[in-house]
């Protein structure tokens, strides 16, 4: 402990997507996780998987028309059959990339439709386990920082939680981001000890400046050893901006395992 999955929608960012899994392998990763791989066909990516000897962890639904402050549709009263659609789309990759979760996206909600939004969420997602089940793949939700993304519709991880004990299927889960944890609760040991029964996934980056996790306010050794005290025993998502090119970044791993 800890495992590495190389987040390559951030990292390896100067070179086309499908480069970036050479370029991940190359570097040693062997996982790899991402956000959005939908403009390249499965078999496609599949194929460079393959060739580099990579494997694909985790992907997200889409995010819906950016150009409009969409990110998720999950959650979005009205566009029950866009988010069909859309997840219909992750499950498909998923599957057939052999990837084990789907960040499922819920959305930026407007004030006044945040109690319905609520509801819409809980069904979508209730609904999105029950098409899962039986794949192997497990569903995540995962709490924004409200800086970042003032409008998300979950922005704590404690609500999170709360979601997932009304949706009520096993294959949904935390996913832990030690990044929009801490700026929005903090208290990450604890938190995971409180949460670790619902955690499916974690990932990191520094805090605030959400570059290598050697900078900031978060002594990640600290929290790999939370994690490993509570059994967790799954994958760490790289999900970090590097401060310039992404191999010249990745000496903190060193530092890390020397402590």
């Amino acid at each position: 402990m800890p495992r590495y999955t190389a987040n390559i929608s951030f990292m390896f960012a100067d070179r086309p997507f499908l480069d970036r899994i050479d370029a991940a392998k190359a570097c040693g990763f062997t996982h790899i996780e991402c956000h959005f791989p939908y403009e390249h066909p499965i078999e496609v990516v599949k194929a460079r998987l393959a060739k580099a000897g990579g494997v694909l962890t985790g992907l997200n639904t889409a995010a819906g028309d950016t150009s409009k402050g969409e990110w998720g549709l999950a959650a979005m009263p009205g566009r029950e059959a866009d988010f069909n659609v859309h997840f219909d789309q992750a499950l498909s990759y998923a599957i057939g990339l052999g990837a084990s979760v789907i960040h499922v996206m819920a959305g930026n909600i407007a004030e006044e439709q945040r109690g319905a939004a609520r509801k819409t969420y809980i069904a979508n997602l209730r609904a999105a386990a029950r098409k899962a089940a039986g794949t192997g793949v497990t569903l995540l939700l995962e709490p924004l920082n409200s800086r970042d993304m003032p409008r998300y519709l979950v922005s704590r991880s404690d609500d999170i939680v709360e979601i997932l004990k009304e949706i009520g299927e096993p294959n949904v889960k935390l996913m832990f981001d030690a990044y929009h944890v801490q700026i929005m609760e903090g208290d990450l040991s604890k938190r995971i000890e409180r949460h670790k029964d619902f955690i499916g996934h974690v990932q990191i980056a520094a805090v605030p400046s959400r570059n290598e996790p050697d900078e900031g306010e978060v002594h990640f050794p600290a929290i790999f050893a939370a994690l490993e005290k509570t059994g967790y025993s799954g994958l760490i998502g790289l999900e970090y901006k590097p401060r310039g090119r992404t191999e010249d970044g990745l000496g903190w791993m060193k530092k890390f395992d020397a402590m």
